[in-house]
């Protein structure tokens, strides 16, 4: 088992809620400060924390993600299909880092709480973001499922390729 210590050189960057995250969406402005703050008990959770600490973020991370995909689905949200592929790559990487955790490796584990702060911040001013204008355009309620405005969700797309242009008509 590692008790690396980390020095000023390794410090690692401890996640923090900040008014950029924002998403004027109290469900999921709650559900994300709820996520910035366990990553961050992470980082600075002792080892014989950490492997405890680490399986509330996946825990909170799947209902975190299942919340949004949900959203996504019954909102026909464009993008939805690239969010919820996202989703599905970091759970899978938080899985992977349980694993090399459950193995002692412990740095690495804090390594990956402290790079997922990093991610996240984009993800939410990014995908997130989207997203939140999209649900409050379409009236979503995230306790409920209702949608206010159905009328404003387009009709199914064509499945595109994340990063894919969708394809042309031409006549």
């Amino acid at each position: 088992m590692s008790t690396e210590t980390l020095t000023p050189a390794t410090a690692l960057r401890v996640p923090a809620w900040s008014d950029a995250l924002t998403l004027n969406l109290p469900t999921l402005d709650d559900t994300h400060r709820e996520f910035v703050d366990l990553l961050a008990r992470a980082v600075q959770s002792s080892d014989d924390e950490l492997p405890g600490a680490w399986d509330a973020v996946i825990s909170h991370t799947r209902a975190h993600f299942e919340l949004e995909n949900r959203g996504m689905e019954a909102t026909g949200f464009p993008p939805g299909g690239c969010h919820t592929r996202e989703h599905s790559d970091i759970l899978a990487v938080m899985q992977e880092g349980a694993r090399r955790g459950a193995l002692g490796e412990y740095g690495l584990l804090r390594q990956l709480a402290s790079e997922l702060g990093t991610w996240f911040e984009q993800h939410a001013q990014s995908m997130d973001n989207a997203f939140a204008l999209y649900a409050n355009w379409v009236g979503y309620d995230f306790a409920t499922g209702a949608i206010a405005h159905p009328d404003r969700i387009p009709p199914a797309p064509e499945p595109v390729a994340c990063g894919a242009e969708a394809p042309q008509t031409i006549g």
